[in-house]
Order: structure tokens, then C-alpha cells, then sequence
């Protein structure tokens, strides 16, 4: 199919590194397909977002930036970034299991203890990106990927919402999805910071919840014969007061709850930090002790070998040439260096395949995640 008719059509004809495989999804973000890795023999996921500045913006810049930070087992890796006539492009990681939204909801709940294993990675992950100074700002099952093993790992994805403690100012906008937001998220005002970190908790709290429960906690039968946006209302005023039951056709162990019970609370300042929610009796069960010290290592390697100032300015470069389209550039830089700048191109995608910027990776997203998603104010 054309890529003016919708589909993906012929974007990667001509790249030396990449070849379609078969599309994947799309979604207001753009579109992801499955593609091999001619250099490594390898399946990648190859995020197309289109050229502008009504789609490059400054959440894409920090998805990037922020991802290639990020170098861990329950991460989806970003391997390298380039461009396109017509778009940006994020080569990640291909987690062949899919979302974890679709491996609950189709069995209709998970056991607790499948619940607890999902869960365990879930925290290691969320903790890891903390102690990198990296808060995802969305996390959800849809941004929970599978590798597709008999027993599943995780592969935490989606940064498009994401600050860098190190990097950018306090958080304050109200971003990510809805029935995963904080209360103090939901109210904060313009110039007021909130502790991205506990609003994260929060969501993995609520995360649980849905596992083990195969429905939300904020929502409620009835609100379905509500307009959208009173639909919606209502949620968040639930969210604001934690009004949540376990439904009763779900027996559920008193432990699982009183974790759920610690996490969903309103006041952040109660709410668990991650070695709280790590010293619980309910999430360690099972969980082999060398776990709670996985991260020290893995924290000193990643901080010892983050992509070079060179690197990080390549990539920034990258991403501000995709905020104008093919012919913007043509048409400011006239003929003759456009057709010089193409050539260059050409030459430096030959001999290099793109900017590789790091062995880390971002998301395979379903389309109405990122529907889902978005920035309140």
C-alpha cells in the first residue's frame, strides 16, 4: 500500500541496514513496523514519527534522549535513530510477546502468583530508571511489553513522557493516561512540581490492580452511559479520594490487597518507595534474594558507559533536522546545497547505517496507547 493511501509503502526502499517485514501498528504517534536487521540478521521495530514540527516535538527529543540512558534487561532497548525523506525513525528493540494489556485480557486476569512475577520485573525495572534519574511518567500494561519466552519477561517502553531529574526541570505537566494518573498529578497546577517518582508508584499500583482484577479501579459499570468528558470526570474524582473495592468475584489474598491498599493512597508523601514496596511479603515471595541487589551493578555499568558528548549531539541534531520536512529544507537551503546535503547523506548512511547511538531501545506500541496518552494541559 502507498504511503499516501495509509499504509507503510516503500519508506525503507534504498536503506542499506533495514528491510520490512510485515507492519505492526499505528497510532496518533505514527506507525511501527517489524523489520530485519541485514547487519545482525536480527528483527527490530522501527518507529516511524513524521517530519514537522507538529510531530517533533519536545517530548520526542526526550523520549530519545532520555532512552538512550537506559540500558537493562526489563527495558526495551533503543539501537539507533535516523531520518528519513518523510520521518524520524527509532530502531528498538522487537519484543515478539506483545503488551502485557493483551496477555491479561486474554485470560481474563492473571493468577497472583503470574500477577507477582510480572510485577517483580515491573519494580526492577521502574526502580532502575529512578536510580538513573529517569521517571517514565506513563507507565501501563499497554507500555509493558512481552519477549514472547515461554515464561514471559518484561520490557518496559514508551518514554515519551519522560523527565530526567538530571537533565530537565521539576515535573509539572499533567501527562500520561488517565486512569493510571496520581491524585496529585490530576490536580497540580501550572509552575507547581509533583514527585514524579511517587506518581510512577502509583501507577504500578494500579497496574497491579488491573492484573489481578482484569478491570479498572477508578472506573465503574455505570459509566458507560456517560458522556465522554463526564466519564472521564468521574474517574478522576475517584482517583482524587482513592475510592476503589476489590470486586468480589475476584478472591484475591489479603496480602496482594494490602500492597495495593500501601500504593493507592492519596497523599504521596505516604505512598511506598520502591525498597518498601521491595521489602513487602507479597512481593517477595518467590523472588530469589540476589534480585533486590540486580540493580547495583547494572546502575554502575550504565553510569560508566552512557553515549559520549559526540553521540548525544548527533542525535540531537537528528531529531531537530526531523522537525522540518524534506522539502522545507530544500526550499531554504536552495537547489544546489540540497542536492549536496542529499549527497552527503547518502554517503554517510552507506558507510554507516545511521547514528547508533546506544545498545537501548523504546517501544512497540499499539495504536490507541498513545491515543490514550497524552498531555492534559
Amino acid at each position: 500500500m502507498p504511503a499516501s493511501a495509509g499504509g507503510t509503502g516503500d519508506l525503507l526502499e534504498g536503506n542499506p541496514r533495514y528491510q520490512k517485514v510485515q507492519d505492526l501498528a499505528r497510532g496518533a504517534f505514527g506507525f511501527v513496523v517489524l523489520a530485519l536487521d541485514r547487519s545482525t540478521g536480527e528483527q527490530v521495530a522501527l518507529k516511524f514519527i513524521e517530519r514537522g514540527p507538529q510531530h517533533i516535538n519536545k517530548y520526542v527529543e526526550r523520549e530519545i534522549a532520555n532512552h538512550m540512558k537506559l540500558r537493562h534487561p526489563h527495558i526495551v532497548g533503543l539501537r539507533e535513530v535516523f531520518l528519513t525523506k518523510t520521518h524520524l525513525v527509532l530502531a528498538m528493540e522487537y519484543a515478539a510477546g506483545g503488551d502485557l494489556f493483551r496477555y491479561a485480557a486474554a485470560r481474563r486476569g492473571l493468577h497472583e502468583d503470574e500477577a507477582r512475577w510480572f510485577f517483580q520485573q515491573l519494580i526492577l525495572a521502574v526502580d532502575y530508571c529512578h536510580r538513573m534519574g529517569v521517571t517514565s511518567r506513563d507507565i501501563k500494561l499497554e507500555n509493558t511489553l512481552l519477549d514472547g519466552s515461554p515464561r514471559p519477561l518484561i520490557k518496559l517502553a514508551d518514554f515519551g513522557f519522560s523527565k530526567d531529574a538530571n537533565q530537565h526541570s521539576a515535573p509539572t505537566s499533567r501527562v500520561g493516561t488517565p486512569a493510571y494518573l496520581a491524585p496529585e498529578v490530576v490536580t497540580n497546577e501550572p509552575g507547581k512540581s509533583y514527585n514524579a517518582e511517587k506518581a510512577d508508584i502509583w501507577s504500578c499500583g494500579v497496574l497491579l490492580y488491573v492484573m489481578c482484577t482484569d478491570r479498572y479501579p477508578f472506573r465503574r459499570p455505570g459509566d458507560e452511559n456517560l458522556k465522554p468528558n463526564q466519564k472521564l470526570n468521574a474517574m478522576l474524582q475517584r482517583i482524587l479520594k482513592a475510592d476503589y473495592t476489590f470486586p468480589p468475584d475476584k478472591p484475591l489474598s489479603k496480602e496482594v490487597k494490602d500492597l495495593i491498599s500501601r500504593i493507592l493512597v492519596p497523599d504521596p508523601d505516604k505512598r511506598p518507595a520502591i525498597k518498601e514496596i521491595q521489602s513487602h511479603p507479597w512481593y517477595l515471595e518467590g523472588l530469589n534474594s540476589a534480585a533486590l541487589s540486580f540493580n547495583d551493578t547494572i546502575v554502575r555499568e550504565s553510569l560508566a558507559t552512557q553515549p559520549s558528548p559526540k553521540v548525544l549531539v548527533e542525535v540531537q541534531a537528528i531529531v531537530h533536522a526531523a522537525t522540518r520536512t524534506e522539502a522545507a529544507e530544500q526550499q531554504s537551503q536552495g537547489p544546489a546545497a540540497a542536492a549536496e546535503q542529499r549527497q552527503q547523506g547518502a554517503e554517510e548512511e552507506r558507510r554507516r547505517g545511521g547514528v547508533n547511538p546506544s545498545e537501548s531501545l523504546d517501544d512497540l506500541l499499539v495504536g490507541q496507547v498513545m491515543e490514550d496518552s497524552f498531555d492534559m494541559l
